[in-house]
């Protein structure tokens, strides 16, 4: 028995041997009619035959009837020399071809069908703490059949169905509540669907989900509910406000509620990485959005089934009930962004994230990965959660998650990630100045790379040795020219093999480092060039964080210069991008610009920066340039 007729009867009253043969006449006859052409025959007159003639639960018998007849025929043509004969076996070939291909539409609407009535009679048999839980682990996009509009709405009917036989009152309620928040979820979409992408060509705005603004696509989506709950939640996540402080005192224990929440969301956020995959012309670009987007909605479902365990008028087995089912998702859509292609190992999900977003969206992912097992999803996910708490500041925590990602993917057998977190843990060594540490992490990720062909972690490998192994001749006033050129081609092999791959994360990391390393050695002009490179690198791949370090070794290499206007330009950029999105090196930015306005004066640093006004507002906004001066007093007294 096929799965597609999993669940089905089979006819024992019918001998095999003569379903086999009435089979076999369906086929003959079927072609026979196709061939002759006395009516008009179609796929789907085809199918409404299958339909009427294949008995449930033996789809695998017709299916192994028709690869005899077809079988059959190829073998005659084969030993057929009239050409005549042969075309008009070929002809019947053709035709068996449209019995195979509405036979296979019969399977798979017979198995969606199975799936469908399987999964509800789990529903009615489960305890009823569960029974929201198994309904989203059946809504699961992760699933390799999964299921379509056609499917929910038959589920939805099944349901009613199930709810109308003999239960105790409080089983019927809570299936028909289930039932009832399906079908306003899929009657809802038609409302949404005109602008799930629209805003993005109708705001002008960057893409992304930070910055509180009624432009934003959340704004938006509110404004075409009428759903109070729905509606709520949308213009909570629009004005970045918390979703748990929300759920906390407006969560409803009705499970209907709910499911049309999950139908809604995922229908959104399948519809906006699929837009952002789509983007041919700038591939690389939309995969990263498409990525943000994943992890966006994640924390979403996470911060929801924080705040429904601290909902209020709710009872403690209603809100452990409506919590697991949110951590599900949660997981849900966590390991959809780990199983991508395209996953991020070294940066790029700061591009849809600012202001403290994305410390507010990483914050929330302890607690569901603890439920993963050491797998290589867990591996990668920690990965990424690993390099974003060092940009947020919080290096022990990185250092422990890169070394769980580490140990991980070494028991996985996922060489690049492995490859990745010695990389990112080498990158982390030289922050703190531990440049033996650095150099052993960052040749041995070179070596393993190179064994296993990981020309992308090599790349990485090879910036991060050469930048180390400046640093580490720079601290013992090792000034060998010799020394400092061998260094820096590890730099450039670097950069040119991350140019040849077209990685254009490791190419802005590539300048970065160079600049950095020029401007150790006292090259100013060389580092300049350099890390004007890496800015534009950066922004182009939407990496504020390393967009914002550019920035402020640009300010220190212009002081050098004692090109001071520049400097401060420089400084007040990189002190607000960095402090917008959590880093705690915006103090290295504002350490300067207090330095170069202690020593040309209030007034006349002002005056600087009112000269390059025009040159800050359209990176910052004229928010963004009202708020320096109290930035800089915030660092003054020891406030950021």
């Amino acid at each position: 028995m096929t799965s597609a007729d999993a669940g089905s009867n089979s006819p024992h009253d019918i001998p095999a041997q003569t379903l086999r043969e009435r089979y076999l006449q369906t086929i003959a006859d079927i072609a026979e009619r196709i061939l002759t052409g006395k009516q008009i025959i179609s796929k789907e007159y085809i199918y409404q035959i299958l339909v009427e003639k294949i008995e449930l639960g033996t789809s695998e018998l017709f299916e192994g009837c028709l690869s005899e007849t077809v079988q059959g025929i190829e073998r005659e043509i084969a030993s057929q020399a009239d050409e005549v004969k042969t075309a008009k076996l070929k002809h019947k070939l053709t035709a068996l071809t449209w019995i195979q291909t509405s036979l296979g539409n019969l399977q798979d609407e017979r198995q969606a069908v199975a799936a469908v009535k399987g999964t509800i009679d789990l529903i009615a048999t489960t305890a009823p703490n569960e029974r929201l839980n198994v309904l989203l682990q059946a809504l699961d996009p992760n699933q390799e059949r999964k299921l379509d509009r056609a499917q929910i709405e038959l589920m939805i009917k099944s349901l009613q169905s199930v709810a109308t036989i003999k239960l105790e009152p409080a089983d019927f309620e809570q299936l028909k509540q289930l039932a009832l928040g399906l079908d306003r979820g899929l009657k809802l979409l038609p409302t949404l669907e005109p602008h799930l992408v629209s805003w993005i060509y109708e705001s002008g705005q960057q893409i992304g989900f930070g910055g509180a603004t009624e432009s934003g696509p959340w704004s938006l989506w509110a404004r075409q509910v009428t759903n109070p709950a729905i509606k709520s939640l949308f213009q909570t996540i629009g004005r970045q406000q918390s979703i748990s402080d929300l759920c906390a005192t407006q969560a409803t224990s009705n499970e209907g509620e709910w499911t049309e929440l999950a139908i809604v969301l995922q229908s959104i956020q399948t519809a906006l990485v699929t837009w952002f995959d789509g983007q041919m012309y700038d591939r690389d670009w939309g995969q990263r959005l498409a990525f943000s987007t994943l992890i966006t909605f994640a924390a979403i479902w996470c911060e929801l089934a924080n705040g429904i365990n601290r909902a209020i008028g709710i009872n403690s087995s209603h809100r452990e009930a409506i919590s697991k089912a949110c951590f599900q998702v949660t997981l849900q859509i966590l390991r959809t962004a780990a199983q991508r292609p395209n996953f991020p190992l070294y940066g790029g999900i700061f591009a849809a994230f600012s202001g403290e977003t994305l410390r507010d969206t990483l914050s929330y992912f302890d607690l569901p990965l603890k439920q993963i097992a050491g797998t290589q999803e867990k591996g990668r996910l920690l990965t990424i959660l690993g390099y974003s708490q060092q940009a947020l500041g919080q290096i022990d925590r990185s250092i422990k998650l890169h070394q769980e990602a580490l140990e991980i993917a070494n028991q996985a057998g996922d060489r690049p990630c492995e490859i990745a977190n010695l990389n990112h843990l080498s990158r982390i060594a030289i922050g703190q100045k531990d440049y033996p540490q650095a150099i052993s992490l960052s040749q041995r990720a070179l070596i393993l790379a190179r064994q296993t062909g990981d020309r992308l972690g090599e790349a990485n490998a090879l910036t991060n040795v050469g930048y180390s192994e400046v640093l580490a001749a720079h601290e013992i006033d090792l000034m060998d020219e010799d020394v400092y050129e061998q260094n820096i081609s590890y730099l450039d092999r670097g950069l040119k093999l991350a140019e040849t791959l077209d990685d254009k994360q490791s190419i802005a990391l590539g300048y970065h480092s160079l600049g950095l390393a020029y401007l150790t050695i006292q090259q100013p002009e060389k580092a300049i060039e350099y890390l004007q490179l890496g800015t534009k690198a950066a922004q182009a791949v939407g990496d504020l964080y390393l967009q914002g370090l550019n920035l402020t070794y640009l300010a220190e290499a212009h002081h050098s210069l004692e090109k001071n206007k520049t400097a401060i330009f420089y400084s007040c950029l990189a002190m607000y991008q960095l402090h917008q999105i959590g880093a705690k090196e915006w103090r290295q930015g504002a350490s300067l610009a207090t330095i170069l306005q202690g020593r040309l004066g209030v007034e006349e640093f002002q005056a600087i920066l009112t000269q390059y006004r025009p040159n800050l507002i359209p990176a910052i906004g004229v928010d963004g340039y009202d708020y320096l001066p109290q930035l800089l007093d915030e660092y003054l007294h020891g406030n950021g």
